[in-house]
């Protein structure tokens, strides 16, 4: 009961205090109809740079122009000459709590759309491997995600839904989320770099950041 309550309070906050676009956003969202993607922004642009270090916000998810900032996004998301396999609103210049991910975790490995993404749980296991990032051209590294997360959010329909995620789909979401506050996955491997961790049963893969405490 607790839990259900706990899920409805937090369903009705998100749409209390979420806003619709600003009049300067319906501008840059309708500058072009949804046949055209966005322009995925850069680190190497200072002005570009900015949107994409700054904390976003949540978004009414029944904000009629939700559709075609969504299908926007997703042009922009697999252009050919550069496709990804998510990406967030930030890297097409939009503060906004939005994003793509590809779900490998599902049949036919469907790209789905997510409005107001949180993530509400991770796992103590970790999972190190390499990333990249539309926005970072020409850079990879190796990164340390939590293995399990569990997310809330919005669909198209508005419809609020929560799940739980596992292995590459979950770093999918937490590269994503990252982007919504502001945190490259460069900044991840430079906050990293001083961690201890421990391999799991010799798994070049899977981590705990302290040794498991034995009876």
């Amino acid at each position: 009961m607790k839990k259900s309550i706990s899920v409805i309070f937090l369903f009705v906050s998100i749409v209390a205090f979420s806003q619709r676009f600003t009049k300067e956003e319906r501008n840059f969202i309708l500058e072009a109809d949804s046949t055209q993607q966005f322009k995925v922004i850069q680190i190497t642009e200072p002005n570009e740079l900015i949107i994409l270090k700054a904390v976003s916000t949540d978004i009414n998810p029944k904000d009629k122009l939700l559709p075609i900032v969504a299908k926007r996004m997703y042009l922009a998301m697999l252009n050919p000459e550069n496709p990804g396999i998510g990406i967030a609103a930030p890297q097409v210049g939009i503060n906004r709590n939005l994003f793509w991910v590809q779900r490998l975790d599902k049949p036919g490995e469907p790209f789905e759309f997510y409005i107001n993404p949180k993530i509400v749980w991770r796992s103590e296991l970790l999972r190190k491997g390499m990333e990249g990032c539309l926005s970072i051209p020409e850079d990879t590294g190796n990164v340390y995600r939590n293995y399990t997360i569990k997310i809330t959010y919005f669909d198209l329909k508005g419809n609020f839904k929560e799940e739980i995620v596992e292995g590459f789909t979950a770093v999918i979401f937490q590269h994503e989320e990252d982007h919504l506050n502001g945190i490259l996955f460069t900044d991840r491997i430079t906050e990293q770099s001083g961690w201890n961790v421990q391999s799991i049963n010799n798994d070049v893969n899977l981590f705990l950041k302290n040794k498991l405490k034995r009876n």
